[in-house]
């Protein structure tokens, strides 16, 4: 099969959706479809969602906000990522985010592909629309998989509580 010969459109709600910790990631394109070269995601996340803070060895992870607002540390910098921002963390590095105005929706790029996997395999699919009630992880089962993806978490979530400003 020719490169051309793998082309394809997914409209708007077109993907496989998986609901994600206590998120909604729609994969546009995976490994399969890229050769392995990249991951993109649709996601939306709710207001006072972070993941630990953790380092892919592998993976570089970019975002690109459509709506809401993120904040980003990565290694010693910090920065508020509105609509229209990107966000690049490179791989090795550890980084954190929380949403500070939400529900936030974005795009993810993860490269080279795989984190589309670590999804499918911690999330479940989506039964519905929008994001999935809040839940606690399954912290055993995160810190299991954590390593066949080459991922290590190294800290604590960001909580709305860090970025808060004195008012």
């Amino acid at each position: 099969m020719s490169l051309d010969e793998r082309g394809y459109v997914l409209g708007e709600g077109e993907g496989t959706a998986v609901w994600f910790l206590d998120t909604r990631m729609t994969v546009k394109a995976g490994g399969a479809e890229t050769g392995g070269a990249f991951t993109l995601l649709e996601w939306s996340a709710p207001l006072g969602f972070g993941p630990p803070r953790h380092l892919h060895q592998v993976e570089d992870e970019c975002f690109y906000v459509l709506d809401g607002e993120l904040v980003v540390e990565c290694g010693d910098h910090r920065w508020t990522a509105g609509p229209g921002a990107f966000v690049f963390l490179p791989h090795g590095v550890p980084h954190v985010f929380v949403v500070s105005q939400g529900p936030v929706r974005g795009l993810q790029i993860t490269a080279p592909a795989g984190f589309e996997d670590f999804v499918a395999e911690l999330g479940r699919p989506a039964t519905g629309p929008g994001l999935p009630e809040p839940s606690a992880p399954d912290v055993p089962r995160l810190l299991e998989a954590q390593g066949r993806y080459r991922n290590e978490i190294v800290g604590p979530p960001l909580t709305l509580a860090d970025v808060a400003t004195p008012g």
